[in-house]
């Protein structure tokens, strides 16, 4: 077990090595939605590449995911084939949200061993992601248009 300061510094150092391989701008919360953004997780089980939809408006967050899961089966047949999609992702929280996300399990921030996979992981997915984004970007932003 690390102590906080160790566990602090290890993540900055695997952020600072993220940054280093794939020395890119990621879109991240520029997505010019409210509440709208896509985001990296990692811990000691899991990495995880998401989008997070969560406008302090339920029908908003509604609208949106709707949107995204009207455009799931582009998603799966040609940006990312293991997203897992939810209309009510309960954060701990209590924060509803709604999130598309995609998972690699078997690997921990604190072994330096795995971090390649979780570099080219976090890459790979969130690459898709953004792509997918940029070219349905303007059908997502708009509330008024609907498929």
């Amino acid at each position: 077990m690390y102590s906080k300061e160790q566990a602090l510094y290890i993540k900055k150092e695997f952020w600072i090595q993220f940054a280093a391989e794939y020395p890119r701008k990621w879109l991240l919360y520029n997505t010019k939605i409210k509440d709208f953004s896509f985001k990296f997780f990692v811990d000691n089980k899991k990495a995880q590449v998401l989008l997070e939809i969560e406008p302090k408006e339920e029908n908003k967050r509604i609208i949106y995911f709707e949107k995204i899961e009207s455009l799931k089966t582009i998603i799966l047949e040609d940006y990312i084939t293991d997203a897992i999609f939810q209309r009510n992702f309960h954060l701990e929280n209590g924060k509803i949200v709604s999130r598309i996300w995609i998972e690699k399990e078997g690997i921990s921030i604190s072994n330096k061993s795995t971090w390649p996979i979780i570099f080219d992981f976090f890459y790979n997915k969130m690459d898709a992601f953004e792509r997918f984004f940029y070219e349905y970007e303007e059908y997502i932003n708009d509330l008024e248009i609907n498929i």
